[in-house]
């Protein structure tokens, strides 16, 4: 297994994570990659900082493509958007990566891939972020929150003392109630 241990400066020094293709044969092969919070430190503005986990991925060559299934098992860290607290959350990921072999490199849809037929390598790190990032939900809540039921209620306190408001309406509308 794979661990990075490092910082990043640029894409290209991802190291850890590429995957020498080249003297691959047209079969089925396995490796495994773990990631840590030094891999989340690479990418700025970041939605994850802190995680861990292991990504395996099963990689299936032939003579026109290449296809990647990974598996991604692990946690990261969050901040509950209710009390502000960070908690670990469970992470399981299942993809399929598809690289086509063409003449010039491009990105066809979010998950298939042109590279060159001569291509030494590729680097899966990107795309293991993106796939992690991808499973931040919109609403963060604690674990000890999850039971508690949800409500898309307002609840609005005002300073004034209740007790002293009335209901008062405005005197047109009561002109206007008169006209009936």
């Amino acid at each position: 297994m794979r661990v990075f241990t490092g910082k990043w400066t640029d894409m290209k020094d991802l190291k850890a994570f590429k995957i020498e293709i080249f003297g691959l044969s047209n079969s089925t092969h396995d490796f495994n990659f773990a990631f840590n919070d030094d891999f989340f430190t690479h990418f700025e503005n970041s939605l994850v900082s802190k995680g861990k986990g292991t990504c395996d991925v099963i990689l299936t060559k032939t003579d026109s493509m290449i296809t990647l299934d990974l598996t991604i098992e692990g946690s990261i860290e969050l901040e509950c958007d209710r009390s502000l607290e960070l908690f670990d959350y469970p992470i399981s990921i299942n993809k399929e990566v598809i690289y086509k072999y063409g003449d010039e490199e491009k990105e066809l849809s979010e998950d298939v891939f042109v590279i060159l037929k001569g291509e030494q390598e590729i680097n899966i790190a990107e795309f293991l972020y993106e796939s992690i990032s991808l499973e931040v939900p919109m609403k963060k809540l604690h674990p000890k929150f999850q039971d508690e039921p949800e409500t898309d209620e307002m609840i609005y306190v005002s300073d004034t003392d209740e007790g002293s408001q009335e209901e008062s309406t405005d005197p047109r509308w009561e002109a206007l109630k008169k006209l009936k």
